[in-house]
């Protein structure tokens, strides 16, 4: 029997992705957009699903549910960038990104627990980022958010796991995505203490993600973590020196590791 998957944010980047390939490997796809109707350059079905609207998660849910008998996996990937220097940022901006990035993928978690738990089966991957594992300059509310997801996959997957549940969390690196124009980005103020040093980086974060990985890349990690049967709970995808970072920081001592960064974004 095919495995029916459930991808959020399909619409474009990665979930795109993920969603086309595990279609073209026979799985049972239904991808999310906020508005569906305007995704038609997919193989896969779309249902509408607005991951800060927790009656279009529960009905998007419902309608997999109802048409298929069960929902195998949930591939938790809709998420927002964002950008600027904490005293820059607004607050409500900040906000904003905890729900999409955290609040929204609980959300969703919660809503195909129930059937899963009557299945006694599922796998539930939540897609966070390398940025999750340190504190980003210009970044930080985007590495707090990703990095607030792993915390919870870990427990969520404490929680579930003798129900015949997996909750894992795949990071990636920077992506060959769209995903910069769908950032908040905090203006660069004239008169910001931080106005040339947030400038340089804003360039340079776009340079990443432009030179980044294929989304295939990706798409192939995410098929092979759900045909594992014992899955570890933290994957990261990305180039040598993004996954090699996250194990800097856990043997150097912080000062070390704080001066790494900042000469690698010039501060």
């Amino acid at each position: 029997m095919s495995k029916v998957v459930l991808v959020t944010g399909a619409s474009s980047g990665i979930g795109k992705a993920i969603a086309s390939f595990l279609h073209q490997k026979n799985y049972i796809v239904y991808g999310t957009s906020r508005n569906p109707q305007h995704v038609t350059d997919v193989p896969f079905k779309m249902v509408a699903l607005d991951v800060l609207n927790t009656v279009s998660i529960k009905k998007a849910v419902e309608e997999v549910i109802t048409s298929e008998g069960r929902l195998d996996v949930l591939i938790n990937n809709a998420g927002k960038g964002i950008t600027g220097p904490i005293e820059d940022t607004p607050t409500e901006e900040m906000k904003s990104n905890f729900d999409t990035n955290f609040f929204g993928p609980i959300e969703v978690m919660k809503a195909v627990l129930p059937q899963m738990r009557k299945q006694k089966s599922g796998k539930i991957i939540n897609v966070t980022s390398i940025a999750g594992y340190m504190g980003l300059p210009f970044r930080g509310v985007y590495s707090a958010s990703k990095g607030a997801l792993e915390l919870i996959t870990e427990a969520t997957n404490m929680e579930v796991k003798k129900l015949g549940i997996d909750v894992v969390s795949v990071a990636p690196g920077d992506f060959a995505t769209n995903i910069a124009s769908g950032r908040y980005h905090t203006p660069v103020f004239e008169e910001s203490a931080y106005k040339e040093k947030y400038a340089e980086n804003l360039a340079l974060m776009d340079n990443h993600v432009d030179a980044g990985m294929d989304p295939k890349v990706m798409a192939k990690a995410i098929y092979k973590i759900i045909k594992t049967k014992n899955p570890k709970i933290h994957y990261k995808i990305g180039g040598f020196m993004e996954k090699f970072s996250i194990v800097l920081k856990r043997i150097l001592p912080d000062t070390w590791y704080e001066k790494l960064l900042m000469n690698h974004y010039k501060l």
